[in-house]
């Protein structure tokens, strides 16, 4: 049984339901603090629907859930401030500046000048913005758009990052550049729970939990769950467990 001082996120028959549909089912999972954890599934299975009970922007109808040892039902506020989180759409202000926008989401979670002013040039300089600082917002390429998105979530220093397809719509190197950020946090401590449709980014989470129908229908790492399914690619354990050929979002 894995101590509970390891565990960032545990669920406990989460569902939620809207009417008759039953978005997501019955959930329960363990996410180790350090860990990036991937959840794949075809459109539908419930993968943002999860994320959005996680952080406390959507009230599950049954189940519970702990972010960083806090109750998601009872303190959704509290868990807010102890994450980042990335959604598909672009969340910014268009009609700021990068650096504007990163002063405001500072605000937000209540960071001191002298440390927003610290955070802000780290973040700059992490992905490469700093030449564009002064740019408003909606000027940017979709790439360096999902970049600041990225370094918004990340100003206030989470232990817990949530991204709900953050690299979707942005060219390979961008990609990269992405998960190279992402695989540092983790080494330094930082959870990272994240969707994604691509197969390749599949093999960059420690572990994978495959959604069909709003359930978890398998988790294990990447090697783990090719093995059981006796096959080599991540795609082919795709399709083999979600029972589609649709893509993985």
């Amino acid at each position: 049984m894995t101590p509970p001082e390891t565990i960032a996120i545990e669920t406990r028959e989460l569902t939620r339901t809207f009417r008759r549909f039953i978005a997501v089912d019955s959930v329960s999972l363990q996410v180790r603090k350090g860990e990036i954890f991937g959840l794949l599934g075809a459109n539908g299975a419930g993968k943002t629907t999860t994320i959005r009970m996680l952080t406390g922007l959507l009230k599950p109808s049954r189940g519970e859930a702990w972010v960083a040892g806090i109750p998601v039902h009872s303190s959704p506020e509290k868990v807010k401030h102890r994450l980042g989180y990335m959604s598909q759409r672009f969340s910014l202000y268009e009609d700021l500046t990068v650096a504007e926008n990163l002063t405001f989401f500072g605000g937000v979670y209540g960071l001191r000048r002298p440390d927003l002013r610290r955070r802000k040039e780290a973040l700059l300089d992490l992905f490469d913005l700093k030449d564009m600082a002064d740019r408003i917002t909606s000027s940017l390429p979709t790439g360096h758009r999902q970049r600041l998105a990225l370094a918004s979530a990340l100003v206030h220093e989470p232990p817990l990052l949530f991204l709900d397809e953050p690299t979707g719509g942005i060219d390979p190197v961008a990609r990269r550049t992405f998960w190279r950020v992402i695989s540092d946090l983790a080494s330094a401590g930082v959870t990272v729970m994240v969707t994604t449709h691509y197969m390749d980014e599949a093999e960059y989470c420690h572990r994978l939990g495959i959604m069909r129908d709003g359930r978890i229908v398998a988790v294990g790492s990447p090697d783990e769950l090719r093995n059981t399914h006796q096959v080599a690619t991540m795609e082919e354990v795709f399709l083999n467990v979600a029972g589609t050929g649709e893509d993985a979002s």
